[in-house]
């Protein structure tokens, strides 16, 4: 059956002429399904009971179960769902002063084989369609909705297992769905989707002159270690990612974040600043500096020190590069991406 919540209002709109109905019954499903937070199709009572049937008979309004939950001190909410066909994805729930963010998955696995990462230990085992992009926010309201505190997800970021350009089309869905006035009505500014630089797709993305946020996952300075990192690298080494990035700049006048992850004697020391501070000169963003994540899997990679991320940030600004350091969620918990899907994987749960 086909998941309505997988549908764009324009790809809802043609769906409905195709099955004999005005366009507009397209907007009264968004809203019952967006605005009302209907369920089923028979709560949708200014729909015919005719056309219900045909709604119940064809198609579907499934959302991901909650197979783990975890719940951090800090209130940090970090879920690992099941889909429809067993597979397994996680979403994760921050709050902030300003309001509560859902980091969303893109694929169920990953195959850029980052060697500091998790997500990509099993590789890529399919891409997420977009009702199950969308099912993650909506379970994380559901979530919301029982606290009884009247919010609900104000912020996305599709920072999730996956890469998210390597699932362009789906993730492009996703993004207008929960961007429409009629959808989840989550504004453009609000949306960040990471790459980690697949550099046709940030083409590709640029021209869709979309107004939300982008980050490039860089992690290193320069070509020889980032592609020990970063496999990817091979194959679209950091002059063509940084080509994309200022034709992005262009074109959408937007600034992109370049997200750091800050690694114990790897990436750290004040050469890498400098060379980091040169490949970004001529650009308009920022740097987004991430404490480390450390799992016991892997014994290579450590977090930087307090005083070696602070030191970092100095040599970043000094040189004219707007810093930040990223703060930290759901510490007391499996928090960084891939670390509660593997943990539970392989307790064979």
């Amino acid at each position: 059956m086909l998941n309505l919540y997988g549908l764009t209002l324009s790809k809802l709109e043609q769906l409905m002429l195709e099955e004999g109905q005005k366009s507009y019954r397209a907007t009264q499903l968004y809203t019952w399904i967006y605005e009302k937070r209907a369920t089923s199709f028979d709560e949708m009572s200014d729909i015919s009971i005719k056309f219900r049937d045909v709604l119940k008979e064809k198609y579907c309004l499934d959302l991901p179960t909650i197979h783990t939950k975890q719940v951090s001190q800090d209130g940090t909410v970090k879920l690992l769902l099941s889909l429809q066909d067993g597979y397994k994805v996680e979403c994760v729930l921050m709050r902030y002063s300003y309001g509560c963010a859902a980091c969303v998955s893109s694929q169920v696995g990953c195959n850029m084989g980052c060697s500091f990462c998790s997500s990509g230990i099993l590789g890529k085992q399919r891409n997420l369609q977009p009702e199950e992009m969308v099912g993650q926010i909506l379970v994380l309201n559901q979530i919301l909705k029982e606290e009884n505190k009247g919010q609900h997800i104000t912020h996305v970021v599709v920072m999730g297992t996956g890469e998210p350009f390597d699932n362009y089309d789906n993730v492009l869905d996703f993004i207008k769905i929960i961007n429409h006035p009629k959808g989840l009505a989550i504004g453009a500014r609000h949306i960040t989707v990471s790459t980690c630089g697949i550099v046709e797709n940030i083409y590709k993305y640029a021209d869709e002159h979309m107004q939300t946020n982008l980050a490039i996952s860089l992690h290193a300075p320069n070509n020889e270690l980032r592609s020990a990192l970063m496999k990817i690298n091979r194959a679209y080494p950091l002059e063509k990612v940084m080509e994309a990035v200022k034709y992005y700049e262009k074109e959408t006048k937007r600034r992109v974040t370049y997200e750091y992850l800050l690694l114990e004697g790897i990436n750290d020391t004040k050469e890498h600043a400098q060379q980091l501070i040169k490949l970004i000169k001529g650009t308009m963003g920022y740097v987004n500096l991430i404490p480390y994540n450390e799992t016991n899997k892997d014994d290579r990679f450590h977090r930087s020190s307090g005083n070696r991320v602070h030191a970092f940030l100095d040599y970043l600004m000094k040189g004219g590069v707007t810093a930040t350091i990223r703060k930290e969620f759901g510490s007391d918990i499996d928090a960084a991406c891939g670390q509660l899907k593997a943990k539970v994987e392989e307790a064979g749960l």
